[in-house]
């Protein structure tokens, strides 16, 4: 998972507004982060590994030229942790592209190789995002252009469609032409589009726009590309005319932030909604749990956690004192940094737990050691029953559209029943969220979306041919043993 960012203004410099809406985007990835400009001669590129604070600390390093330029922060989901992978990418063959690129190709050494025999592309990394931008301008050049037009990239896009398989939200300058943007043909991840009076802006979330006073215009659906031209003009075309949209139904669980919309979804609502089902799903299933207390673990169950405590009529609390230096835990590589981080990141309120039963709340379990640790410390504290509810199902496959999922050996639920998984994180009891009603939690705020992607939880993938070969070798490059 990571964060992009595309900005036009008609009149200044617009590496310092990237800064500020990457920023914004910041918890969709905190390993690397780049900034790129054009300035109708030439492209200005800088990045480095680290937070958007760490990477531009120096005022030199927002001295980009442009009134157009793309930003990205970088979730490592394919390639390694250096700085070599860190995004934008950018060619100057045949023209100046610079590319972001939030997703995963699922077919990325396929288009490798097939384009390694043209001679036209060299890769230097093993990112499947440079696969994309050499894709991208070997189709360009094929166009035999004598002068660059916004058709012959419409063209080149459509036998980028063609050929790629996978999730992906793409945003680009090019030369020329200007900011081009575009979404997998499934929508499996999110682009929106804002305007200002004198600027346009694209990004991953439409928090982002919100936060920089723009105007949420709509999102890019699925198969479509839009072209915000050097001169401010707007173009869009429905490249893929068949599509099967299915927005990833993890953004709302985890990834998005709450005051976002995605396909006209509102993320806060449908974790309101998942509150929702999940009180009732304890009020009929477990009637005797007798809850005293509910305990969001900070901090995107918070929503869910209160919808909870509202249905079950019991106290909703903040049980624990977040250091809000410590970054997202999911997306921290290797386990043993992942453990550490929980025990500096999370300290109890013992007032909160001292001789009650309680109710925790969590967005999701994934490995379950972080839930474990959790549940320890507040038994710890007094508790005298400690029970976890999980406002997602059992997660139990792998993710291959660009969320970085452990692999599946590390998967508190894959192979494990719940009651397996209660007696391995030493819960009182475990509540899960249905399928079915995560589902309903997202729909119902945009009746017209029937499908959803939802892998994690069912093991089915909703684009091209995802081999158990494919899933064999990612899970090799996914096993935490491997990393630490």
């Amino acid at each position: 998972m990571c964060g992009i960012i595309a900005i036009y203004h008609k009149k200044k410099n617009v590496a310092s507004d990237i800064y500020d809406a990457l920023i914004q985007v910041q918890h969709r990835g905190q390993d690397a982060a780049g900034i790129s400009t054009w300035d109708s001669n030439r492209i200005y590129l800088y990045k480095e590994l680290g937070l958007v604070t760490e990477v531009f600390k120096a005022n030199s390093s927002l001295n980009l030229e442009g009134n157009l330029g793309v930003g990205h922060v970088r979730y490592p989901t394919a390639g390694k942790d250096d700085v070599s992978e860190a995004q934008p990418f950018h060619t100057s063959n045949p023209v100046n592209v610079s590319l972001a690129h939030n997703g995963t190709l699922t077919n990325s050494e396929k288009i490798r190789s097939s384009l390694l025999k043209t001679r036209f592309c060299q890769f230097n990394t093993q990112s499947d995002s440079e696969v994309l931008l050499n894709l991208f301008t070997h189709e360009l050049f094929k166009t035999n252009y004598r002068k660059l037009a916004k058709s012959h990239v419409f063209s080149a896009l459509n036998n980028v469609f063609s050929q790629c398989e996978g999730g992906y939200a793409v945003t680009m300058l090019v030369a020329g032409i200007g900011i081009v943007s575009f979404r997998d043909p499934h929508g499996i991840r999110p682009l929106v589009i804002g305007k200002n009076k004198d600027s346009y802006m694209v990004a991953s979330e439409s928090g982002a726009l919100t936060a920089l006073g723009y105007n949420f215009l709509r999102d890019v659906n699925p198969g479509e590309a839009v072209i915000i031209e050097e001169d401010g003009s707007l173009t869009s075309r429905q490249v893929v005319k068949d599509v099967n949209h299915h927005p990833c139904l993890f953004e709302f669980v985890y990834f998005s932030r709450p005051d976002s919309t995605i396909d006209s979804i509102s993320v806060h609502k449908s974790r309101l909604r998942m509150g929702d089902f999940l009180g009732e799903n304890i009020l009929q299933n477990y009637p005797s749990l007798n809850v005293d207390v509910v305990v969001p673990i900070p901090d995107t169950s918070r929503t869910s956690a209160m919808q909870v405590a509202y249905k079950l009529k019991a106290k909703y609390r903040e049980g624990f004192i977040k250091n809000r230096y410590i970054g997202r835990t999911f997306i921290m590589p290797g386990q043993n940094m992942r453990k550490k981080s929980v025990a500096h990141k999370l300290s109890p309120i013992k007032l909160e737990f001292k001789g009650k039963n309680v109710l925790l709340v969590d967005d999701s379990i994934v490995r379950g050691n972080t839930s474990k640790k959790i549940i320890e410390m507040v038994k710890k504290c007094g508790a005298k029953k400690v029970y976890l509810a999980s406002a997602s199902p059992p997660i139990r496959h792998q993710n291959v559209y660009g969320i970085d999922m452990p692999a599946v050996k590390d998967l508190i639920a894959h192979g494990r029943n719940i009651k397996e998984i209660k007696e391995y994180i030493q819960a009182d009891e475990l509540i899960y969220q249905s399928l079915e009603d995560l589902k309903k939690s997202a729909h119902i705020g945009n009746p017209m979306i029937k499908n959803f992607e939802d892998s994690v939880f069912t093991g089915k993938y909703c684009t091209g041919t995802v081999s158990k070969k494919y899933l064999e070798t990612l899970e090799e490059s996914r096993l935490d043993s491997s990393r630490n």
